[in-house]
């Protein structure tokens, strides 16, 4: 891997086993990625990127203005979504165990009176995270058959830059725990993407062939994912 340095932006060069030139800017912070094969030189590659100067530009400029989410306080009538849902948190204060309901329009929270506004972090965290496994676990069942590959295990974990990945190697997928507040649809369109990469490691042409065939929609389906507001955390 090399640099490319072009005033302001860095782009990250990678050669692979490829036919052709893939220039990405990846959301949220408009990271750039150019992967090239084997045999590209380094001054053909820095004169394509030139090329593209204004279509990056204009990504990135696109991502810093994608709205993000206002810290949460984790206080009575707080607006938290789930599943793309907006919800009202509502909060008792009981000399019992924590636990967490969902209601119609509320996620209704009881606490000791004691609790801290990190504990009850913690406890809508630890839940949402139980939600989407078993979500995550239900579509990785459901689309195992279909593209014919065994995920061996997958991990939840909160990612700056990342919705997903996946190790070829292991057979394992790593999920975003933010996608729990996303709707539905768009965590199976991550599920299915880092499966895909267990067939075909690298986002190339095969692997766009992949999409198209295994999930037609995928291309709008990434286009809402990365409109949607992003995690309050400060992410680099």
């Amino acid at each position: 891997m090399e640099t490319i340095q072009l005033g302001e932006i860095s782009v990250s060069h990678t050669r692979k086993s490829v036919k052709h030139v893939y220039l990405s800017v990846h959301p949220p912070n408009g990271r750039v990625t150019l992967v090239t094969p084997y045999k590209t030189r380094s001054e053909v590659a820095r004169a394509y990127v030139i090329s593209k100067l204004d279509w990056i530009r204009d990504q990135q400029e696109k991502m810093r203005a994608q709205a993000r989410e206002t810290p949460r306080q984790f206080i009575e009538r707080e607006s938290h979504y789930l599943w793309g849902n907006r919800y009202l948190l509502t909060i008792h204060e009981e000399n019992i165990k924590p636990s967490i309901r969902l209601g119609h329009s509320t996620i209704e929270l009881t606490v000791r009176p004691d609790c801290t506004q990190d504990k009850r972090r913690d406890l809508i965290y630890e839940w949402q995270k139980s939600l989407i496994k078993d979500a995550a676990r239900e579509l990785i069942t459901l689309w195992e058959p279909r593209l014919g590959v065994e995920v061996t295990n997958f991990y939840l974990q909160r990612m700056k830059t990342k919705w997903g990945s996946c190790n070829h190697s292991c057979g394992t997928i790593r999920l975003n725990t933010e996608l729990v507040k996303k709707p539905k649809n768009l965590l199976e369109y991550v599920v299915v993407h880092e499966m895909l990469h267990l067939l075909e490691p690298v986002h190339n042409q095969s692997f766009i062939e992949l999409m198209d065939t295994h999930y037609p929609s995928w291309s709008n389906a990434r286009s809402e994912l990365n409109e949607l507001p992003l995690a309050s955390a400060s992410w680099t």
